[in-house]
């Protein structure tokens, strides 16, 4: 039997076989067709035929018809276009390899290909690991609402990342695939999945990410058995008609026919990825002729090859992921067949801006010093949202580091963070733009400036689309409203609308330029502007409005030589000459003006300026920094940091920090010559470390701090620092706390008169619940402040508030803490506020007068202070304490003083059981001094505290 006879009887005994699963049916009719064996005629009804089966029992009647020479060229194509076909049926040549080692192949070219990845800036031949780069971003399964878009555009530091990880509804910890296509609380499972993210949210990133994961054999519940990547850029470079296999094989090393082979085997079990949608830089609206297209291996323009595999014309089975950027959503998402899915990469919490600068840096030193600069600044951790703007900051700190820079040097500023990130943006995403750099960028600036004076951050089609063409740096968002869809446009965020809007100042004419910040300088003073206005320098003796201000310190940013030289080299924009002394000449005019309440922006405008001669001309004038009226943020202590390490000469500062400042201000807190502080909720060791920075200081002014709880390790403390810093000035030790296990509810150190003042408080929680010692006072001269035990004696203290005065151990305890105050070599003065003075009480003062010889004054106090700390509630002298203190003997050197209120009535006299007592008439207010055999009484009209001795 002849080869053409063998070959027929192959097609003739499979045939039945070969109609059902042959589809590259019209590549072989093409073929028979241009080697003269197939008609036209029979060619277009072949064509014109929808299914691959109609087809091939078109081309039956022409095989049957041209006998074995026909069939024998229908088997030589069969063996070019359906290698694998012929192969299960047992062809009289096997060709090729098998599907499991073709896919094998692919798996492992994949891992080679898309282990690596090629930054922006990498120099030929060098590349990263992508697992040094790649962090999961949060993903949204939906859509969000008007009001939840115009939170987050307003949100900034902690508040934003709040919202963020509220948003988030994808399980961090199963795999991106699984929480793309898994089912949802209806148990539906998608078949095309759109993933939409903003410029430089890692939606490339992500699409590598799943292809690697896919092809090292990573475990997820939603399994494919093949992933096929088709890259947008990619496609807008192919030419000529083009199957639908052709175009998947662009970036694969399989053939077309390989890819058809798996298709045809499991198309259900196979994942198309389409990566960059938003950039195909053609319409789908022109293809309606096309959508007649049912097989694979048929050519046609690229576009409708596309638009059937997302209708679901071809592949129907077949799932697909789509990322695109907002701006084409709704395009796609009315080409993409059912059922779908919407999901959004959100970008990076606060935790996956930590890992990323983990892998980033693969140094702990190195993480921790970027972390920590980057987590202090509230703009900058809000904009590492977007995961390109933390490699643009990794990558920029690594430099400056490897140069040797120094933290409170002020690595770099916001405003040159955000230029780099525009540049990135336009070189990398933003192609095919129909303006000029220069103009698009003017547009977004008055697009911008417009939201600022309107205070609003979303913005409608008409207006976006009058002003402004296609642009990487807005977001599209789709909203209902009532019973329609409603298109808004935004800024990826605030700070990028006000960036954007200070540089479309810089693009001014300068009468243009000085007219815009009048008006936001003066905005209060409109009506008499003319009176005052300093023609030459018209933003002097002006504050900027409150939502304005980010504006002006991103104008002072684009102002800074090194800034404006790169927008320069890069696009041509020029800072003009005029705006930096404007800024200048203002910033001077506030310095002078001294008000405090404007420091911390004034402090971040140097910092963006950052030209250090003329940070030390503005210090000057604040030689005396008082930031004590609002707790510092953490972008505050390091503009504060960048300004004190231009100008080391400042004499004086006051600040009011928390915990999480005392890390970066402790280089501050040393070097400071006079130092005043106010701080809240801090620790033991916090503490300590306060004290241990101020351990060589000249001098130190009022140290205000709430601590957690005031326990024996924070008495032990203060004692060490006591101790240590015995010729050092300061003014005020200050610790209060609102734990009321603490050993008590405020601690206070402080100089009067060159002696040492120790002031414990325990606050009355209820008139039923009084402490039995609500306050000790106690004096003694400085050079005894080594000598003092502070933790023995606030725990002394404590212990007798902790039992009643009816417990059989609280006459030891008090006995034990009268003890430790006579022990006091030094002691001179004590006050004692206790809510009633009773016979007892006065046999205890009595006892204080006799053992303590250099005892010069005792102060008792009837009443306690009440637990706001403020309010005190008054006590009574009972006459039975007042009678003892008379008749006893003293010691003439020392005077006592009891105040209270005492009964006038000279029966059936108010007891300590009186509710009241400073509202009933006959009480009156007095304070009753004992010196020696003498007694004096005063009635006093008004009330006189513990501390107003």
């Amino acid at each position: 039997m002849d080869q053409d006879s063998e070959r027929a009887q192959f097609v003739d005994a499979h045939w039945k076989t070969l109609v059902q699963r042959v589809i590259m049916v019209m590549a072989i009719a093409d073929e028979l067709q241009s080697d003269g064996m197939l008609e036209w005629e029979p060619y277009c009804k072949i064509k014109a035929a929808v299914t691959n089966q109609q087809k091939m029992r078109e081309l039956y009647e022409v095989l049957q018809s041209g006998g074995d020479q026909v069939k024998s060229a229908f088997y030589s194509s069969l063996e070019k276009h359906e290698p694998y076909l012929l192969g299960d049926l047992g062809s009289i040549k096997l060709m090729g390899e098998s599907l499991a080692d073709c896919l094998n192949k692919y798996k492992m070219w994949i891992q080679k290909e898309y282990e690596y990845v090629t930054e922006y800036n990498s120099l030929p031949g060098e590349n990263v690991l992508l697992s040094e780069r790649f962090t999961q971003p949060l993903i949204i399964m939906r859509h969000r609402e008007r009001r939840e878009r115009e939170e987050e555009m307003c949100s900034v530091g902690e508040s934003f990342q709040q919202l963020l990880v509220s948003r988030n509804n994808a399980d961090k910890d199963s795999s991106i695939l699984d929480a793309l296509f898994g089912a949802d609380s209806k148990g539906i499972s998608p078949n095309s999945v759109i993933l939409q993210g903003n410029s430089g949210n890692g939606k490339s990133f992500t699409a590598q990410k799943i292809m690697l994961d896919w092809a090292s054999g990573k475990l997820c519940k939603v399994e494919f058995d093949c992933l096929f990547h088709l890259k947008c850029k990619e496609v807008n470079h192919v030419s000529g008609e083009q199957s639908l296999t052709e175009l998947l094989s662009y970036n694969s090393n399989l053939t077309s026919e390989q890819i058809s082979r798996i298709l045809q085997k499991s198309s259900e079990k196979v994942l198309i990825l389409i990566d960059g949608f938003d950039e195909l830089r053609f319409s789908f609206s022109d293809f309606s002729d096309h959508l007649k297209l049912k097989d694979l291996s048929e050519k046609a323009p690229r576009e409708a090859s596309l638009k059937v595999l997302l209708m679901g014309h071809i592949l129907s089975k077949t799932s697909l992921l789509v990322t695109t950027r907002s701006t084409a959503t709704n395009t796609l998402d009315s080409l993409l067949k059912h059922p779908k899915r919407f999901t959004e990469i959100m970008g990076f919490s606060e935790r996956e801006v930590k890992e990323y600068f983990q892998k980033f840096f693969q140094d702990e030193e190195l993480f921790i010093k970027a972390y920590e600069y980057v987590r202090s600044n509230e703009t900058l951790i809000t904009a590492c949202s977007i995961p390109v703007i933390c490699w643009i900051i990794c990558t920029v700190l690594r430099e400056r580091f490897s140069e040797g820079s120094d933290l409170t040097s002020g690595l770099e500023t916001t405003t040159s963070i955000y230029v780099d990130f525009v540049c990135t943006l336009l070189e990398h995403h933003s192609q095919g733009l129909s303006q000029p750099v220069p103009t698009l960028l003017r547009s977004l600036g008055q697009l911008a400036e417009r939201g600022m004076l309107d205070t609003q951050v979303l913005f409608e089609e008409k207006s976006v689309d009058e002003m402004v063409s296609a642009s990487p740096f807005l977001c599209k968002f789709l909203f209902k409203r009532r019973i329609r869809k409603e298109t808004m446009f935004s800024f990826m965020h605030l700070s990028f609308q006000e960036f954007f809007t200070a540089l479309y100042y810089i693009s001014q004419e300068e009468r243009e330029f000085l007219d815009k910040l009048t008006e936001r300088f003066h905005s209060q003073t409109q009506s008499y502007l003319s009176l005052y206005l300093d023609k030459d320098f018209p933003l002097k003796y002006g504050c900027p409005e409150p939502h304005f201000l980010p504006v002006v310190q991103f104008l002072c940013g684009l102002s800074n030589s090194e800034v404006s030289r790169s927008l320069q080299e890069m696009y041509n924009l020029s800072v003009p000459s005029f705006v930096q002394p404007q800024l200048r000449e203002w910033i001077l005019d506030m310095s002078k003006s001294g008000v405090y309440s404007y420091l911390p922006f004034i402090l971040h405008c140097l910092y963006e300026l950052h030209e250090k001669e003329f940070v030390q001309k503005a210090m000057e004038a604040w030689l005396e920094l008082d930031m004590s009226w609002d707790p510092l943020s953490r972008t505050d202590c390091w503009a504060l940091l960048y300004c004190l390490d231009c100008c080391p000469h400042f004499r004086s500062l006051k600040l009011n920090f928390a915990a999480s400042e005392l890390k970066m201000l402790q280089d501050v807190l040393c070097r400071t010559p006079k130092l005043g502080l106010n701080s809240s909720c801090l620790s033991d060791q916090s503490v300590q470390q306060v004290l241990k920075a101020l351990h060589k200081q000249k001098k130190v002014g009022g140290l205000q701090i709430s601590v957690k709880s005031i326990t024996a390790d924070t008495a032990l403390i203060l004692t060490d620092f006591l101790q240590s810093c015995s010729k050092a000035e300061w003014e005020e030790i200050s610790l209060s706390t609102s734990d009321v296990e603490s050993l008590c509810s405020s601690l206070r150190l402080f100089s009067f008169e060159g002696k040492l003042v120790v002031n414990v408080v325990r606050l009355c929680l209820s008139i039923q619940n009084q402490p039995s010692l609500s306050e000790i006072i106690l004096n003694c001269p400085r050079s005894e402040a080594s000598n003092i035990d502070i933790k023995s004696f606030t725990e002394s203290f404590h212990n007798i508030n902790c039992i009643a005065e009816e417990s059989v151990d609280f006459d030891r305890n008090l006995h034990a803490l009268l003890t430790l105050l006579t022990s006091m070599s030094g002691l001179s003065a004590l006050n004692l506020s206790v809510p009633f003075l009773t016979e007892t009480w006065a046999s205890r003062v009595l006892f204080l007068v006799e053992s303590s010889p250099k005892l010069t004054v005792i102060n008792f106090h009837a009443g306690s202070w009440c637990s706001d700390g403020v309010k005190w509630l008054p006590g009574l002298l009972l006459e039975e304490g007042i009678k003892l203190l008379k008749e006893s003997a003293k010691r003439p050197e020392c005077i006592v003083n009891i105040r209270g209120f005492r009964c006038s009535k000279s029966s059936e006299r108010c007891s300590r059981h009186t509710e009241h007592i400073d509202q009933l008439s006959c009480n009156q207010r007095v304070t009753i001094q004992f010196c020696g055999d003498q007694c004096t009484e005063d009635i006093k009209l008004k009330l006189v505290l513990p501390d107003e001795n």
